[in-house]
């Protein structure tokens, strides 16, 4: 079978500022929250790598823009590292020498014919607002980060058309006070929540920047849903899945798209003690500057069941209160990340936007095969056969496409990621690339079997 690819349909590929950079050239108080978090846990990273070095993208970016060219990618997502964008966090006095970085970075990818599409925040808080404001909790970060927006607009607008004010805005949080598993280690529930707030708050603010600045594009947000399924269509399975999708897909979607909270959210977080407060005005804010469009990040799906039992009260809230994960048997496995694969997200994701979001103008901003030990498919050219990450990408795209067909407003596919880059704790140990690269002084690059596949499929706008 061959389905045939819209020609205006993006084949493109993601990554981030942090995972890519290297601190070349940062300043000492230049921490982002990642930067801090791997000084402080260095031993959790695997083989002790990070973002100290990364890709060494500061010194090496127009080499991945030459092998863009050489791929004929469309399209590229990347992050501005808003630690390393101003020299002073309150004044907000931009760092000359990474805005300048920006500029060669953007003014590259257009002169190649790649679209640079900009996130403002990819886990990139500065350390300093953590270290001094507790980070998001604070609305003062919040309007600082509003500020921060209007200066990335006014220097880069005039080149950049595609915006995204979070990627993943669920995660750090999520992390490091829910489940407490990353560094501070916190578990604070209702510090959980007011993160979650106050970024949708943020969010809402730089949409309305934009807007009011009227520059030419549009804005959005980068979402990371897990598609979730009950274990069974029994009511205490398919309840168990729809509390999951409201405290983890609901939380941004509604006010995000839709402008304003699921009421049961509010309920649920007032009975439980995690309510975020919010003003009249704050909500009206949000009611009132909606995304344009979706980054949407999409890798495995979410099975859960009904719990098994009782909670216990001596414990902080969790969600988990109301559903329990579930592994299906027999499921296909991705073994080097442990993640199930299973293509048919994609096509359920985009019905799922398509029921309850207005069917909003939206892309795949990431999916991806990470592979460890992909060395041992090197040939004897040196290039790594990655026919799982072809194979995956393929199934994903197909199911994709079938959405299109079914009347989803997706407008493309990017690839996480373009090169091998760093991961949280996982560093270079899982690579997702299409393009390779060595982990040692030169942090050589390389196209693998991938790349000239893609490039194939860009060509012929055909996916066999």
């Amino acid at each position: 079978m061959t389905k045939k690819i819209p020609d205006t349909f993006i084949l493109g590929a993601a990554s981030s500022a942090w995972q890519t950079e290297g601190w070349s050239g940062k300043k000492e108080q230049q921490d982002s929250y990642l930067d801090k978090w791997f000084k402080e846990e260095q031993f959790v990273w695997h083989d002790g790598q990070g973002p100290d070095v990364a890709t060494n993208f500061m010194q090496q970016y127009q080499e991945d823009i030459d092998l863009m060219k050489e791929i004929n990618l469309t399209h590229y997502r990347t992050s501005i590292n808003w630690a390393r964008f101003f020299t002073d966090y309150e004044q907000l006095v931009v760092d000359e020498a990474y805005a300048t970085h920006m500029d060669h970075v953007i003014d590259g990818l257009i002169a190649v014919g790649v679209e640079p599409i900009l996130c403002l925040e990819h886990y990139e808080l500065p350390a300093y607002y953590m270290e001094q404001y507790d980070g998001w909790s604070s609305k003062k970060v919040v309007d600082w980060y509003a500020d921060y927006a209007k200066i990335v607009f006014e220097r880069y607008g005039d080149r950049v058309h595609q915006w995204f004010t979070f990627n993943e805005p669920i995660v750090i949080q999520t992390r490091c006070y829910l489940d407490a598993i990353r560094w501070p280690h916190e578990q604070d529930t209702k510090k959980w929540m007011l993160w979650n707030f106050h970024k949708t708050l943020a969010s809402a603010k730089a949409i309305a920047v934009f807007k009011e600045g009227k520059f030419e594009g549009r804005i959005g947000c980068v979402l990371n849903p897990e598609m979730v399924y009950p274990r069974s269509q029994s009511k205490a399975d398919v309840h168990a899945a729809k509390m999951y999708d409201l405290f983890f897909n609901q939380v941004f979607f509604h006010p995000m798209v839709l402008g304003e909270y699921p009421e049961e959210l509010i309920t649920l977080c007032q009975e439980h003690n995690i309510y975020f407060d919010p003003t009249d005005e704050e909500l009206e804010i949000i009611k009132q500057h909606t995304c344009d469009f979706l980054g949407i990040n999409q890798y495995y799906p979410k099975r859960v069941k009904a719990p098994r039992f009782a909670w216990n009260e001596a414990t902080p809230f969790h969600p988990e209160m109301y559903y329990e994960s579930f592994e299906l048997p027999g499921r296909r496995m991705n073994r080097s990340r442990g993640w199930e694969i299973y293509p048919t997200i994609m096509y359920d994701l985009a019905m799922y936007l398509q029921e309850n979001y207005g069917n909003i103008p939206w892309f795949i901003s990431e999916n991806g095969m990470g592979q460890e030990n992909e060395e041992q498919y090197l040939n004897e050219a040196g290039i790594v056969q990655d026919d799982y990450r072809i194979e995956f990408i393929r199934e994903h795209l197909a199911e994709l496409l079938r959405a299109v067909e079914a009347g989803a407003n997706c407008e493309g596919y990017m690839l996480w990621a373009f090169t091998d880059c760093v991961s949280p704790m996982n560093a270079f140990k899982n690579r997702y690339g299409l393009v390779r690269i060595e982990v040692d002084e030169t942090r050589a690059r390389s196209l693998k079997k991938s790349a000239y596949w893609y490039r194939n499929l860009i060509e012929t706008r055909q996916l066999e």
